[in-house]
């Protein structure tokens, strides 16, 4: 058996902040993302620029945060750093109407998903830096993280290094947004998107979320309690999802009964069966193939009619109804 391949992790003795010192870092959209990076950045003590739609909430919020936000075309002019943080479907439109004209010529331009530059939705000029800087977790823990003085891990990725600079340069960035403190990988723009969606797609939210579904309705339709069917496919899957990610798979075998390990040694392989593999990797050819990216282009370039009706038709579930009922009972919950 050969040998894994060891993974160089970085941290932060191997960034150097200096690099964006005095340097104008702009952050385009002030959502999860954005408002994390952007406060993060400024208490690492380097100059943010906040580019927002005026009026909106998020250009509410950066107001109160004490930033005084602008368009994305007043801020990308002399912009050193183009950090692009709205959302995927929106990039291209920010990036052709107010970015693409305003960039000066070496600006790095930075995102934190590869799904704008894997699917060539937007294509930078030759001389800038292309990089992502990507936290594996959610804007406010990102936040939270860095002000508890710990961090959240990061990917980072170079497709263009017109400077020769560029993977410096976005340690540095993953540096003032707390990533290093953690670790950061090195990955590639289509290694990071093609997981993120299949990851997505088929086991974070997508497989799980189908999983827990029918596994409450088998138990519903059977005359089964939906109280009793929600604990046992929906509450528990926190606790369980909990003790993986402290220690692995086998610690949490090891954590629940023999009964519970032997259900899932014998049973598991019977739902994610050899059909469901299957299916798998036909959802890992559409990401690859680009017929995902495509389609969820055109679903918001139409409208979004079939996202707006899956939407309400999941906020009408019963095991959502059930589940605020319970939810409401547990005062441990209302803090969050």
């Amino acid at each position: 058996m050969s040998a894994e391949k060891s993974i160089k992790m970085y941290y932060d003795k191997d960034a150097d902040l200096k690099l964006l010192k005095g340097k104008k870092i702009v952050i385009v959209g002030y959502g999860s993302q954005g408002h994390a990076h952007a406060q993060n950045l400024r208490d690492s003590g380097l100059n943010v620029v906040i580019a927002e739609v005026k009026g909106t909430d998020n250009y509410k919020k950066a107001v109160a945060d004490k930033f005084k936000p602008m368009t994305a075309a007043e801020a990308a002019k002399d912009a050193d750093w183009i950090q692009i943080l709205v959302p995927d479907q929106v990039q291209s439109v920010v990036w052709e109407k107010e970015i693409k004209s305003n960039i000066k010529k070496g600006a790095t331009i930075g995102f934190s998903h590869g799904f704008n530059i894997r699917f060539k939705q937007i294509v930078p000029p030759k001389d800038s830096n292309v990089v992502m800087i990507a936290p594996k977790g959610p804007g406010h823990l990102v936040r939270r993280q860095y002000q508890e003085k710990k961090g959240v891990p990061c990917l980072i990725a170079i497709e263009q290094d017109a400077s020769g600079n560029a993977k410096n340069l976005a340690l540095a960035y993953a540096k003032g947004i707390g990533g290093t403190r953690a670790g950061v990988i090195e990955t590639t723009f289509s290694e990071e998107t093609e997981t993120d969606l299949f990851g997505e797609q088929v086991v974070l939210c997508g497989g799980l979320v189908e999983l827990i579904k029918a596994g409450f309705e088998t138990l519903v339709n059977a005359g089964y309690q939906p109280e009793i069917a929600y604990f046992e496919c929906l509450h528990e899957c926190k606790l369980i999802i909990d003790l993986i990610y402290e220690s692995g798979i086998s610690f949490m075998n090891y954590s629940i009964s023999d009964t519970a390990e032997y259900g899932e040694y014998s049973r598991g392989k019977r739902i994610i069966n050899e059909q469901t593999r299957q299916e798998m990797k036909k959802i890992l050819s559409e990401i690859k193939s680009g017929e995902f990216a495509k389609e969820w282009l055109d679903e918001n370039k139409n409208g979004r009619p079939n996202f707006n009706k899956a939407r309400q038709e999941c906020s009408n579930l019963q095991i959502e109804q059930v589940g605020k009922r319970l939810r409401d009972m547990m005062p441990w919950l209302k803090k969050k």
